[in-house]
């Protein structure tokens, strides 16, 4: 098999999803999986926060003007994010609590905004 090649752009994402994970493992959560991809869209990272399965989508920005990483969240990107956890919460027999949290990394700064969408 051939050895997985990133673009620049894709190493960067790498990068800052990195930096989102440590940033919610230093605070309790536990890590699940990681790129979660299916037909329907993709899951960034995939955590545990005691018995509620959390979905998180990790946006960057290089600083807030225009509306920062938060800002940056589409209808399409919410659709798309519903319906992976749709497709990944299909491998449960009965659906554990969950929700969907948003890493927002502006610049250095990393905020971290749970429950961004209600299903």
């Amino acid at each position: 098999m051939w050895p997985l090649r990133l673009s620049r752009r894709q190493a960067q994402g790498r990068e800052w999803e990195r930096a989102a994970l440590d940033y919610l493992k230093r605070r309790q959560l536990s890590r699940v999986e990681e790129n979660f991809r299916c037909k329907g869209g993709e899951i960034d990272l995939i955590m545990r926060d005691g018995a509620t399965l959390v979905f998180v989508e990790v946006r960057q920005r290089a600083d807030r003007e225009h509306g920062g990483a938060a800002a940056s969240i589409t209808p399409a990107k919410i659709r798309r994010l519903v319906c992976a956890a749709q497709v990944y919460l299909l491998r449960f027999p009965v659906t554990p609590p969950c929700r969907f949290d948003l890493v927002a990394i502006d610049g250095e700064q990393i905020e971290w905004l749970r429950n961004i969408i209600e299903v």
